[in-house]
Protein backbone atom coordinates (compact mmCIF):
# COMPACT_ATOMS: atom_id res chain seq x y z
CA UNK A 1 0.00 0.00 0.00
CA UNK A 2 1.15 3.57 -0.81
CA UNK A 3 -0.53 6.86 -0.93
CA UNK A 4 -2.47 6.34 -3.83
CA UNK A 5 -4.03 3.28 -2.50
CA UNK A 6 -7.54 4.00 -1.92
CA UNK A 7 -9.26 3.39 1.72
CA UNK A 8 -12.41 2.75 3.14
CA UNK A 9 -13.53 5.35 5.51
CA UNK A 10 -17.29 4.97 6.99
CA UNK A 11 -19.11 4.29 4.48
CA UNK A 12 -16.74 5.91 1.96
CA UNK A 13 -14.11 4.42 -0.30
CA UNK A 14 -11.35 7.29 -0.57
CA UNK A 15 -9.23 7.24 -4.21
CA UNK A 16 -6.60 7.66 -2.40
CA UNK A 17 -4.94 8.71 0.60
CA UNK A 18 -3.58 11.82 -0.11
CA UNK A 19 -5.87 14.16 2.00
CA UNK A 20 -5.66 17.72 2.12
CA UNK A 21 -4.95 19.25 5.63
CA UNK A 22 -7.60 21.94 7.05
CA UNK A 23 -5.83 25.38 6.30
CA UNK A 24 -7.39 28.63 7.62
CA UNK A 25 -7.10 31.29 4.50
CA UNK A 26 -9.28 34.20 5.78
CA UNK A 27 -10.81 34.47 2.73
CA UNK A 28 -14.45 34.89 4.27
CA UNK A 29 -14.28 38.80 3.69
CA UNK A 30 -18.08 39.52 4.05
CA UNK A 31 -19.71 38.61 7.47
CA UNK A 32 -18.04 35.10 8.08
CA UNK A 33 -19.67 33.55 4.69
CA UNK A 34 -17.80 31.30 2.54
CA UNK A 35 -18.23 32.71 -1.26
CA UNK A 36 -17.41 31.91 -4.92
CA UNK A 37 -13.62 32.39 -4.68
CA UNK A 38 -13.53 29.40 -2.06
CA UNK A 39 -15.58 27.26 -3.91
CA UNK A 40 -13.14 27.69 -6.66
CA UNK A 41 -10.18 26.99 -4.43
CA UNK A 42 -11.39 23.80 -2.85
CA UNK A 43 -12.73 22.58 -5.82
CA UNK A 44 -9.12 23.18 -7.69
CA UNK A 45 -8.29 20.83 -4.87
CA UNK A 46 -10.60 17.73 -5.34
CA UNK A 47 -8.31 15.04 -6.98
CA UNK A 48 -7.60 14.71 -2.99
CA UNK A 49 -8.82 11.35 -1.42
CA UNK A 50 -10.34 13.81 0.69
CA UNK A 51 -10.41 17.54 1.47
CA UNK A 52 -10.73 18.79 5.38
CA UNK A 53 -11.84 22.67 5.23
CA UNK A 54 -10.12 25.52 6.99
CA UNK A 55 -11.48 25.61 10.74
CA UNK A 56 -14.96 26.69 10.98
CA UNK A 57 -16.65 28.22 13.85
CA UNK A 58 -19.62 26.60 15.60
CA UNK A 59 -20.84 30.19 17.08
CA UNK A 60 -19.54 33.93 17.27
CA UNK A 61 -17.72 33.13 20.38
CA UNK A 62 -15.98 30.81 18.75
CA UNK A 63 -14.50 33.67 16.73
CA UNK A 64 -10.88 34.53 16.83
CA UNK A 65 -9.59 35.27 13.45
CA UNK A 66 -10.01 37.87 10.69
CA UNK A 67 -12.66 36.40 8.02
CA UNK A 68 -12.79 32.96 8.92
CA UNK A 69 -15.89 31.19 8.09
CA UNK A 70 -19.01 30.04 10.27
CA UNK A 71 -21.63 27.40 9.87
CA UNK A 72 -24.19 28.96 12.60
CA UNK A 73 -26.72 30.81 10.26
CA UNK A 74 -28.04 30.51 7.44
CA UNK A 75 -25.79 32.51 5.14
CA UNK A 76 -22.81 30.85 5.99
CA UNK A 77 -24.76 27.30 5.44
CA UNK A 78 -25.81 28.63 1.33
CA UNK A 79 -22.35 30.06 0.81
CA UNK A 80 -21.12 26.67 2.11
CA UNK A 81 -23.34 25.03 0.20
CA UNK A 82 -21.70 26.51 -2.99
CA UNK A 83 -18.07 24.69 -2.23
CA UNK A 84 -19.53 21.14 -1.60
CA UNK A 85 -21.21 21.42 -4.98
CA UNK A 86 -18.25 22.74 -7.02
CA UNK A 87 -15.94 19.90 -4.92
CA UNK A 88 -18.42 17.31 -6.16
CA UNK A 89 -18.93 18.38 -9.69
CA UNK A 90 -15.41 17.50 -9.79
CA UNK A 91 -14.99 14.28 -7.94
CA UNK A 92 -13.91 15.34 -5.07
CA UNK A 93 -14.62 14.15 -1.15
CA UNK A 94 -15.28 16.89 1.48
CA UNK A 95 -15.38 17.02 5.24
CA UNK A 96 -16.22 20.38 7.06
CA UNK A 97 -13.84 21.33 10.24
CA UNK A 98 -16.24 22.44 13.16
CA UNK A 99 -13.95 24.75 15.07
CA UNK A 100 -14.34 26.65 18.82
CA UNK A 101 -10.93 28.99 19.65
CA UNK A 102 -12.21 29.57 23.22
CA UNK A 103 -9.42 31.29 24.85
CA UNK A 104 -7.45 32.46 21.59
CA UNK A 105 -9.95 35.05 21.35
CA UNK A 106 -9.87 38.96 21.73
CA UNK A 107 -13.00 40.83 22.68
CA UNK A 108 -12.43 43.07 19.56
CA UNK A 109 -13.61 39.70 17.86
CA UNK A 110 -16.52 39.17 20.51
CA UNK A 111 -18.54 43.11 20.80
CA UNK A 112 -16.42 43.69 23.84
CA UNK A 113 -17.27 40.37 25.70
CA UNK A 114 -13.98 38.15 27.49
CA UNK A 115 -13.45 35.17 25.81
CA UNK A 116 -14.39 31.64 27.39
CA UNK A 117 -12.12 28.67 28.27
CA UNK A 118 -12.64 26.02 30.65
CA UNK A 119 -10.40 27.88 33.25
CA UNK A 120 -9.49 32.12 33.38
CA UNK A 121 -5.86 30.77 32.74
CA UNK A 122 -4.80 33.79 30.48
CA UNK A 123 -2.26 32.75 27.45
CA UNK A 124 1.17 34.03 26.50
CA UNK A 125 1.65 35.93 23.79
CA UNK A 126 -0.08 38.14 21.36
CA UNK A 127 -3.62 38.17 18.48
CA UNK A 128 -3.92 39.39 15.32
CA UNK A 129 -7.30 41.64 15.31
CA UNK A 130 -8.59 44.19 12.20
CA UNK A 131 -7.09 46.90 14.12
CA UNK A 132 -3.54 44.94 14.19
CA UNK A 133 -1.76 42.78 17.66
CA UNK A 134 -2.81 42.76 20.45
CA UNK A 135 -2.11 41.11 23.62
CA UNK A 136 -4.14 38.51 24.80
CA UNK A 137 -6.60 38.33 28.19
CA UNK A 138 -7.91 36.71 30.54
CA UNK A 139 -10.49 34.56 29.50
CA UNK A 140 -13.64 33.99 31.62
CA UNK A 141 -14.26 29.98 32.83
CA UNK A 142 -17.62 28.43 30.96
CA UNK A 143 -20.32 27.86 33.63
CA UNK A 144 -21.47 24.08 33.55
CA UNK A 145 -24.79 24.94 31.62
CA UNK A 146 -22.62 26.95 28.59
CA UNK A 147 -20.73 23.68 28.24
CA UNK A 148 -23.56 21.77 27.79
CA UNK A 149 -24.92 24.69 25.30
CA UNK A 150 -21.10 24.83 23.50
CA UNK A 151 -21.68 20.91 23.08
CA UNK A 152 -24.90 21.30 21.09
CA UNK A 153 -23.51 24.01 19.30
CA UNK A 154 -20.94 21.48 18.14
CA UNK A 155 -23.90 19.23 17.31
CA UNK A 156 -25.58 22.18 15.74
CA UNK A 157 -22.50 22.69 13.75
CA UNK A 158 -22.34 19.19 12.22
CA UNK A 159 -26.19 19.18 11.57
CA UNK A 160 -25.89 22.57 9.48
CA UNK A 161 -22.48 20.60 7.35
CA UNK A 162 -24.62 18.26 6.39
CA UNK A 163 -27.36 20.25 5.47
CA UNK A 164 -24.41 22.49 3.30
CA UNK A 165 -23.89 19.23 1.46
CA UNK A 166 -20.57 17.97 2.99
CA UNK A 167 -20.32 14.36 3.01
CA UNK A 168 -18.74 14.80 6.75
CA UNK A 169 -17.12 16.86 9.69
CA UNK A 170 -13.79 16.28 11.26
CA UNK A 171 -14.44 17.95 15.16
CA UNK A 172 -10.96 20.27 15.83
CA UNK A 173 -9.53 18.78 18.89
CA UNK A 174 -6.39 20.10 18.09
CA UNK A 175 -3.34 22.96 18.33
CA UNK A 176 -4.54 24.69 21.79
CA UNK A 177 -8.18 25.62 20.97
CA UNK A 178 -11.15 25.37 23.05
CA UNK A 179 -11.71 21.47 23.26
CA UNK A 180 -7.80 20.51 23.69
CA UNK A 181 -8.10 23.75 26.53
CA UNK A 182 -10.06 21.14 28.09
CA UNK A 183 -7.79 18.10 27.44
CA UNK A 184 -4.31 19.46 29.17
CA UNK A 185 -3.97 20.31 32.74
CA UNK A 186 -1.96 23.46 31.86
CA UNK A 187 -5.22 25.12 30.60
CA UNK A 188 -8.24 23.29 32.90
CA UNK A 189 -7.91 23.43 36.44
CA UNK A 190 -11.06 23.20 37.25
CA UNK A 191 -12.46 21.11 39.92
CA UNK A 192 -15.87 19.70 39.19
CA UNK A 193 -16.94 17.15 36.79
CA UNK A 194 -14.84 18.72 33.71
CA UNK A 195 -11.73 19.15 35.30
CA UNK A 196 -8.75 17.16 37.19
CA UNK A 197 -8.90 13.36 35.70
CA UNK A 198 -8.21 12.31 32.66
CA UNK A 199 -11.37 11.32 32.47
CA UNK A 200 -13.09 14.66 33.43
CA UNK A 201 -10.61 16.72 31.66
CA UNK A 202 -11.78 14.56 28.09
CA UNK A 203 -15.53 14.78 28.97
CA UNK A 204 -16.18 17.93 26.92
CA UNK A 205 -14.63 15.42 23.91
CA UNK A 206 -16.94 13.12 24.42
CA UNK A 207 -19.64 14.51 24.83
CA UNK A 208 -19.34 16.41 21.52
CA UNK A 209 -18.12 13.10 19.92
CA UNK A 210 -20.95 11.19 21.39
CA UNK A 211 -23.36 14.38 20.21
CA UNK A 212 -22.40 14.13 16.86
CA UNK A 213 -22.27 10.87 15.88
CA UNK A 214 -25.68 10.62 17.16
CA UNK A 215 -27.04 13.65 15.60
CA UNK A 216 -25.21 12.54 11.73
CA UNK A 217 -23.77 9.15 12.18
CA UNK A 218 -19.92 7.95 13.24
CA UNK A 219 -18.97 6.85 9.70
CA UNK A 220 -19.49 11.11 9.10
CA UNK A 221 -17.34 11.90 11.85
CA UNK A 222 -13.63 12.55 12.40
CA UNK A 223 -11.54 14.03 14.72
CA UNK A 224 -8.52 15.83 14.70
CA UNK A 225 -5.83 15.56 17.62
CA UNK A 226 -2.42 17.08 18.62
CA UNK A 227 -1.00 15.34 21.30
CA UNK A 228 2.57 16.89 21.45
CA UNK A 229 1.28 20.32 20.46
CA UNK A 230 2.62 23.66 22.09
CA UNK A 231 1.23 26.20 19.86
CA UNK A 232 -1.36 28.59 21.72
CA UNK A 233 1.01 28.37 24.61
CA UNK A 234 -0.31 24.53 25.30
CA UNK A 235 1.20 22.22 27.73
CA UNK A 236 0.06 18.84 29.60
CA UNK A 237 2.00 17.28 32.46
CA UNK A 238 1.38 13.89 31.25
CA UNK A 239 0.39 13.53 27.60
CA UNK A 240 1.15 10.07 26.38
CA UNK A 241 -0.99 8.94 29.39
CA UNK A 242 -4.16 11.14 28.53
CA UNK A 243 -3.85 10.62 24.90
CA UNK A 244 -3.32 6.87 24.93
CA UNK A 245 -6.71 6.69 27.23
CA UNK A 246 -8.42 9.06 24.65
CA UNK A 247 -7.34 6.73 21.58
CA UNK A 248 -8.63 3.84 23.56
CA UNK A 249 -11.66 4.76 24.22
CA UNK A 250 -12.11 6.45 20.67
CA UNK A 251 -12.34 2.97 19.63
CA UNK A 252 -15.73 2.58 20.93
CA UNK A 253 -17.08 5.38 18.40
CA UNK A 254 -16.51 3.68 15.16
CA UNK A 255 -15.67 7.03 13.58
CA UNK A 256 -14.85 8.04 10.06
CA UNK A 257 -11.04 8.29 10.83
CA UNK A 258 -9.07 9.92 13.65
CA UNK A 259 -6.33 12.43 13.00
CA UNK A 260 -3.02 13.01 14.89
CA UNK A 261 -0.53 15.85 14.20
CA UNK A 262 2.60 14.33 14.33
CA UNK A 263 5.55 16.59 16.58
CA UNK A 264 6.08 19.48 14.45
CA UNK A 265 9.71 20.76 14.79
CA UNK A 266 8.37 24.25 16.21
CA UNK A 267 7.16 22.15 18.85
CA UNK A 268 9.89 20.33 19.63
CA UNK A 269 11.81 23.32 20.22
CA UNK A 270 8.85 24.96 22.52
CA UNK A 271 9.82 21.56 25.07
CA UNK A 272 7.12 19.34 23.80
CA UNK A 273 6.58 16.20 25.39
CA UNK A 274 6.85 14.03 22.34
CA UNK A 275 4.04 11.35 22.29
CA UNK A 276 4.83 9.12 19.06
CA UNK A 277 2.98 8.16 16.58
CA UNK A 278 3.43 4.43 17.00
CA UNK A 279 2.41 4.78 20.54
CA UNK A 280 -1.07 6.19 19.65
CA UNK A 281 -1.43 3.99 16.34
CA UNK A 282 -0.99 0.72 19.08
CA UNK A 283 -3.80 2.16 20.94
CA UNK A 284 -6.34 3.25 17.94
CA UNK A 285 -8.23 0.55 15.86
CA UNK A 286 -9.72 2.31 13.57
CA UNK A 287 -8.57 4.68 10.73
CA UNK A 288 -5.73 6.61 11.46
CA UNK A 289 -4.85 9.93 9.43
CA UNK A 290 -1.73 11.97 10.45
CA UNK A 291 -0.31 14.89 9.56
CA UNK A 292 2.51 17.17 9.73
CA UNK A 293 5.61 17.88 7.59
CA UNK A 294 5.52 14.84 5.30
CA UNK A 295 6.72 14.58 1.64
CA UNK A 296 5.61 11.97 -0.72
CA UNK A 297 8.49 9.39 0.38
CA UNK A 298 7.53 10.06 4.22
CA UNK A 299 4.20 9.52 3.79
CA UNK A 300 4.93 6.87 1.56
CA UNK A 301 6.76 4.65 3.93
CA UNK A 302 4.39 5.47 6.73
CA UNK A 303 1.68 4.01 5.05
CA UNK A 304 3.30 1.05 4.21
CA UNK A 305 5.09 0.64 7.85
CA UNK A 306 1.21 0.59 9.00
CA UNK A 307 1.74 3.56 10.95
CA UNK A 308 -1.06 5.82 9.91
CA UNK A 309 -3.24 4.77 7.12
CA UNK A 310 -3.50 8.07 5.18
CA UNK A 311 -1.55 11.42 4.71
CA UNK A 312 -2.65 14.99 5.19
CA UNK A 313 -0.83 17.27 3.25
CA UNK A 314 -0.89 21.30 4.58
CA UNK A 315 1.46 23.75 2.65
CA UNK A 316 2.20 21.46 -0.46
CA UNK A 317 -1.70 21.42 -0.82
CA UNK A 318 -2.33 25.06 -0.77
CA UNK A 319 0.35 25.45 -3.18
CA UNK A 320 -0.24 22.48 -5.26
CA UNK A 321 -3.97 21.71 -6.20
CA UNK A 322 -2.93 19.26 -8.43
CA UNK A 323 -0.83 17.74 -5.56
CA UNK A 324 -1.59 14.21 -6.21
CA UNK A 325 -0.71 13.87 -9.81
CA UNK A 326 3.04 15.87 -8.98
CA UNK A 327 3.46 13.01 -6.47
CA UNK A 328 2.49 10.42 -9.43
CA UNK A 329 5.04 11.67 -11.93
CA UNK A 330 7.71 13.08 -9.34
CA UNK A 331 7.33 16.72 -10.45
CA UNK A 332 8.30 19.41 -9.48
CA UNK A 333 6.69 21.46 -6.72
CA UNK A 334 5.57 24.83 -6.21
CA UNK A 335 6.64 26.45 -3.34
CA UNK A 336 4.28 27.97 -1.26
CA UNK A 337 4.25 32.27 -0.50
CA UNK A 338 3.59 32.44 3.20
CA UNK A 339 2.87 36.22 2.30
CA UNK A 340 -0.12 35.56 1.10
CA UNK A 341 -1.84 32.95 3.52
CA UNK A 342 -4.08 35.02 5.39
CA UNK A 343 -4.40 37.28 2.92
CA UNK A 344 -7.51 38.17 1.32
CA UNK A 345 -7.76 37.97 -2.49
CA UNK A 346 -6.87 35.59 -5.27
CA UNK A 347 -3.37 36.06 -4.91
CA UNK A 348 -1.89 32.95 -3.55
CA UNK A 349 -4.85 31.20 -3.27
CA UNK A 350 -6.68 30.50 -6.99
CA UNK A 351 -3.00 31.33 -8.81
CA UNK A 352 -1.01 28.33 -8.00
CA UNK A 353 -0.02 26.52 -11.24
CA UNK A 354 -1.26 23.03 -12.50
CA UNK A 355 1.14 20.74 -14.01
CA UNK A 356 -0.70 21.41 -17.54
Amino acid sequence: MDLFSPLKIGNYTLKNRIVMAPMTRCRSVQNNVPNDMMAAYYAQRASAGLIITEATQISTLGIGYPCTPGIHNVEQVKGWKKVTQAVHDKGGMIFLQLWHVGRISHPAFLDGELPVAPSAIKPAGEIFTFEGMKKFVTPRALTTDEIKKTVQEYVAGAINAIDAGFDGVEIHGANGYLIDQFLRDGTNSRDDTYGGSIENRSRFLFEIVEGITSAIGSDKTGLRLSPSGTFNDMKDSDPQKHFTYICEKLNTFNLAYLHIIDALEGDIKHGADVVALSVLREAYKGVLITNGGYDQERGDTTIKDGEADAVAFGALYLANPDLPERFKVKADLNQPDPNTFYTQDEKGYLDYPFLL
